[in-house]
């Protein structure tokens, strides 16, 4: 088959002769140029036989978060010694997601197209930028919540770090993720506490790493919330890593979360640097996990001096107070012992001089009362004889009383008795008209029938 021809004829160039008056042209504008270059990280990888990087660097809206522009980079030689030197100055690894500033060249490659050469890293930029946020994430939670954050000077004073803390801690709520070094090192420090302290830990876990996180151990604190275990405090845990890795510590809603946090929290974040966020809005900080659990012990521990502070005043003040007894009782003894002898011979002379009365007041005595007696003897028979005599006259005057006033001697007097129904009745009220009455006179009774009824008004007849 015939080989097919165009049937019109272009002047043309081969691939290779268009990457080269590419690359002259790129060579001739940016040779021997540099420039100093905001960008965030992306698609980083690191091949550390031969310390090579290569990554992208992108910019994006602050907004919408899209990408503006991108070019590919890589670093060697000196560019990844400046790459070592940041990541030990700042504590903070080469990768995704940071923004930093570099100083790159540019360069075009037939192959691999247009790239930049990272030649240095800015150091203070990087760090700056971070703490740039940190800043502006304080300023923010002292403004937006006033009532359970505020600024005192350098310190922060929050709802959380001014609550007590109980005098013994040991009921423990800890948030950790599942697989961390650092979980595993504070329970092994409270396990093995010297003192043989015994605590009692309930794990919460979830993800302590990367910013997007933070919500998961708000969603933790939830859940310790709701629970309504009584524990005695909170802690949160994260072992060492690179500063990108604890930036959700900084998180706004996180710190927020703990300020305002009803149970005392503890963070034991693996850092030496810059305190967190998180740190600041927390009871107290301990900068690694195994910091925290010693912390931990040691506020019991203070609790168990106290106890032997107290334990050996009492024991001293007893000591004292027994000894000055002791010193009382033996005063008191000696009184006692030279009183009783004296009150002892006191006694044993009284009781010989009333040994040596009764000998003599018994005759004395009975010779008195004898005497007496025949007085009263005598004395009796007077009164008898005059008693009676006296009481036979009162008699005498009662008898005649008596008789004077019997019914017999006013019958004789003039007077009559009335009786109606049987019954002596001295009462007009029981007299009736027409009712029949007997009247008893001195030797006679008149059976009558009333007729009639006159008042008199007190007034008496002529006798």
């Amino acid at each position: 088959m015939p080989d097919m021809a165009p049937t019109t004829l272009h002047p043309s160039l081969r691939l290779s002769e268009l990457a080269a008056a590419v690359a002259g042209v790129l060579q001739r504008a940016f040779a021997q140029k540099t420039f100093w270059v905001v960008a965030e990280i992306t698609s980083h990888t690191h091949k550390s036989d031969k310390n090579y990087h290569h990554l992208e660097l992108v910019e994006k809206d602050p907004a919408s978060r899209e990408i503006l522009a991108k070019l590919h980079a890589t670093a060697w030689g000196r560019g990844s010694q400046r790459i070592q030197a940041f990541e030990l100055q700042t504590g903070q690894r080469f990768t995704n997601h940071i923004q930093v500033l570099v100083n790159v060249s540019v360069s075009y490659h037939a192959i691999f197209g247009l790239q930049l050469t990272i030649n240095d890293v800015d150091v203070s930029f990087t760090l700056g930028a971070l703490e740039q946020q940190r800043r502006a994430t304080l300023e923010r939670l002292v403004a937006e919540n006033p009532d359970s954050i505020s600024r005192i000077g350098d310190r922060f004073v929050t709802r959380n770090n001014q609550l007590p803390l109980n005098r013994v801690l040991q009921r423990i709520a800890v948030i950790s993720s599942a697989d961390s070094a650092g979980w595993q090192d504070f329970r092994h420090t409270l396990r093995t506490n010297p003192q043989g302290y015994q605590f009692y830990i309930d794990d919460y876990f979830a993800l302590v790493q990367g910013e997007a996180n933070a919500q998961g151990i708000v969603d933790r604190l939830v859940d310790i919330f709701k629970s309504t275990i009584p524990y005695d405090v909170v802690v949160i845990i994260r072992g060492g890593g690179a500063q990108t890795d604890l930036l959700l510590f900084d998180n706004y809603q996180l710190a927020r979360a703990i300020a305002r946090y009803p149970i005392p929290i503890i963070t034991g974040i693996g850092h030496q640097k810059n305190e967190s966020v998180a740190d600041l809005m927390a009871r107290m900080a301990a900068h690694a996990p195994t910091k925290a659990a010693e912390l931990i012990c040691a506020h019991n521990r203070t609790f168990e001096d106290m106890l032997t502070v107290f334990q050996k005043t009492i024991i001293i003040k007893a000591q004292q107070q027994l000894s000055g007894k002791l010193q009382t009782l033996g005063r008191i003894n000696s009184t006692i012992t030279s009183q009783s002898q004296a009150i002892l011979f006191e006694r044993g002379r009284q009781l010989l001089a009333m040994g040596s009365l009764l000998t003599t007041r018994p005759a004395i005595l009975v010779a008195h009362k004898n005497k007496d007696i025949r007085q009263v003897a005598s004395n009796l028979s007077v009164f008898i004889t005059l008693y009676l005599k006296n009481a036979k006259g009162y008699l005498g005057h009662y008898v005649s009383l008596v008789e004077a006033l019997s019914p017999e001697r006013t019958l004789q007097r003039g007077f009559a008795i009335i009786k109606a129904n049987g019954r002596i009745t001295s009462d007009p009220g029981q007299l009736l008209k027409g009712q029949s009455i007997e009247i008893l006179l001195k030797d006679q009774a008149i059976h009558s029938t009333i007729t009639d009824k006159t008042t008199r008004h007190g007034k008496y007849p002529d006798l």
